[in-house]
């Protein structure tokens, strides 16, 4: 059995008739932050949708701790611990900040205690914030709040798709420092796809290169280190 937490093995998938995933294989260890990277269109969304179960596995499998969750629903995987925040960070705008962090108690169902005090101690501005309805926030403050809402529920596993996108560079700044304390001082788990260099060479210890629908390379802390390296692989 694999001591990994993540275990993905020829995972295939897609949308329709078409075969997005080609045979993705790649393991995450307990206490990682590992990066997913390549250009747009490679399935590197389509990975996290599908690792989460809002896709459908046509093939391969997906474990998590040793156990297969190939054929549980979203709702179930989240519950085992697996927190989501898609690309676009969907959050209820027409909710208060605290209403949109209750939402996150639906996650890991093992968990008798929810984390708001985590959740504020790594976002004060959502604390100070609570009331406010959340469709008011900037982009960056509702990454924060998708974040937060994940961290309620206690997860094993973070799975975060493009948290830097459309946020101006400081709050990018702000999020990767939140991200790096929780790996290591919460030893939260974490799983992203990215495409933001110095977010990237920041926060991930190593990372898988994709492209059309497979892992190409598995890039190390010293490649992800190198500017022009990393470059070449967000562009194959």
């Amino acid at each position: 059995m694999s001591g990994a937490l993540l275990h993905v093995q020829n995972l295939v998938a897609g949308y329709g008739t078409a075969d997005i995933l080609q045979g993705v294989t790649l393991e995450i260890w307990p206490g990682e932050m590992v990066a997913t990277v390549g250009r747009n269109g490679v399935g590197k969304s389509t990975l996290m949708k599908t690792i989460i179960g809002l896709l459908s596995t046509r093939r391969g499998s997906i474990s998590l701790k040793g156990e297969s969750i190939t054929h549980l629903r979203a709702d179930q995987r989240a519950a085992l611990g697996i927190g989501y925040i898609p690309q676009g960070r969907e959050i209820f705008p027409e909710l208060s900040v605290e209403e949109n962090l209750m939402m996150g108690e639906t996650i890991n169902c093992a968990k008798q205690s929810f984390r708001y005090d985590l959740v504020y101690e790594y976002f004060p501005i959502l604390r100070e914030r609570r009331r406010q309805v959340a469709g008011t926030f900037s982009g960056g403050q509702q990454q924060m709040l998708a974040i937060g809402r994940a961290l309620v529920g206690r997860p094993t596993l973070l799975l975060l798709d493009e948290p830097s996108l459309g946020i101006q560079p400081s709050i990018i700044q702000e999020i990767g420092q939140a991200l790096l304390r929780l790996n290591r001082e919460e030893e939260l788990t974490i799983l992203l796809v990215e495409q933001n260099m110095r977010l990237i060479e920041h926060v991930a210890v190593r990372a898988y290169a994709m492209d059309k629908g497979r892992i190409v390379a598995n890039l190390t802390l010293e490649m992800l280190k190198d500017r022009e390296t990393l470059a070449d692989y967000l562009a194959v």
